[in-house]
């Protein structure tokens, strides 16, 4: 890491100040590999703060930005699951200070707008612009690559061990936390636990169902579990997956609805599973009306993983909807507020209650980060990290 004077602002936007060069994982198009090289991160203006990550999770999500299913701007700086210590803060910033540590929330919360007042930070109005490329704070771009603006994941951009970001972005926790974990909770760990114990709202004694069990969906298997569901079935596709999702609270697992279908129907005298939670990577049209069939009379299914932006198309009974009266919810963030549901987190694994470290199956340098995709797409991992080291800076 280098820190430098910039000259004055230029076409693309950025501001005056000192910039920190250092090295950013970027993609330049569709179906391209992460290409990792010197980029530059500016100095936090009003609002803002700059953070030393420890740790970035390699979320699903940003595999999405390969494959176009969600659409970005490019050159973009990916990540948005992060943990790291406050270096630096922007004016008019409040409860940050330097040496803070933080964990970033994928859904900036700024605690004012109606959802925010309401007690839905999850549904933030500053989410409007996570896919805009540019700071909330005025516009411009903080970080630049090969001379020109550069746009971070999430308003994020994980995929770097610096960045700078608006304070209604992360979330300050305990310093006896483990930075090299907590990053976990900026995203798939919050998402898969309150999609089972927020949005799912599941009770003792419920049959759930979860379809796929990756770094969201092993979650949900958790949330399940402490909410106290009677029965916990999995359905995914890779073996040492389904073993692993035992680990974590699944009580039956299988490889296919079909199979999960005739199980849950036995297991519960015809009743059928009460929630059943969508948590697969890339989730299709014909997912719905398998969840729904798994699911009972006034049952709920819960649709936590995403799609391609540019599909509509569903599979659905109408008549089956109707007639059995049965829920079908939407869910971001797991339904939770980042600035309670981090700390909470966090003091649960703390206390024992919450499986962190066992999500982490390997650690990558940030060099190495496609093959930590390749890993991801081959079923290898329930969560890949990057570790951040003096190399990386």
């Amino acid at each position: 890491m280098r820190t430098v004077r910039s000259g004055p602002v230029d076409g693309d936007g950025r501001l005056e100040g000192e910039i920190v060069k250092t090295k950013g994982a970027i993609l330049w198009g569709v179906g391209e590999e992460w290409s990792v090289e010197e980029i530059e991160v500016g100095d936090p203006a009003p609002g803002e703060v700059t953070v030393q990550l420890a740790a970035s999770g390699l979320c699903h999500s940003d595999e999405h930005l390969v494959t176009g299913a969600t659409p970005v701007g490019f050159p973009t700086l990916g990540g948005h699951e992060g943990s790291g210590v406050v270096t630096k803060v922007g004016p008019g910033v409040a409860n940050l200070k330097e040496g803070d540590h933080v964990v970033t929330a994928f859904i900036p919360a700024c605690g004012q707008c109606p959802p925010c007042a309401e007690g839905m930070q999850n549904l933030c109005d500053l989410g409007a612009f996570l896919l805009g490329g540019t700071a909330i704070s005025d516009g411009t771009h903080r970080v630049t690559a090969r001379g020109q603006g550069v746009s971070p994941m999430c308003l994020l951009g994980t995929f770097s061990p610096y960045i700078t970001v608006h304070q209604a972005s992360v979330v300050k926790i305990e310093e006896s936390v483990p930075l090299d974990v907590a990053a976990l909770v900026g995203c798939g760990v919050t998402t898969g636990w309150g999609s089972a114990t927020k949005v799912a709202a599941v009770r003792p004694g419920e049959t759930v169902a979860i379809m796929g069990v990756g770094g969201v969906g092993m979650n949900a298997v958790q949330g399940a579990a402490a909410a106290g569901a009677r029965h916990v079935v999995v359905i995914e596709p890779v073996a040492h997956k389904r073993d692993w999702a035992r680990n974590y609270g699944a009580t039956h697992t299988f490889a296919t609805a079909e199979e999960a279908t005739a199980a849950v129907n036995e297991l519960t005298w015809g009743r059928m599973a009460d929630k059943t939670i969508i948590a697969v990577g890339d989730i299709q049209g014909e997912d719905i009306q398998i969840a729904m069939g798994l699911t009972g009379k006034g049952g709920r299914v819960v649709v936590t993983g995403m799609g391609h932006w540019d599909k509509v198309d569903v599979k659905l009974s109408l008549f089956e909807l109707t007639l059995l009266q049965k829920d079908l919810q939407g869910a971001i963030f797991g339904g939770l507020s980042p600035r309670a549901a981090i700390p909470e987190l966090l003091a649960l694994y703390q206390g024992g209650q919450l499986k962190l470290d066992e999500l982490v199956t390997r650690r990558y340098a940030l060099e190495d980060i496609n093959k930590g995709y390749q890993d991801m797409r081959d079923g290898n991992n329930i969560r890949g990290m990057i570790a951040y080291t003096d190399a990386d800076r």
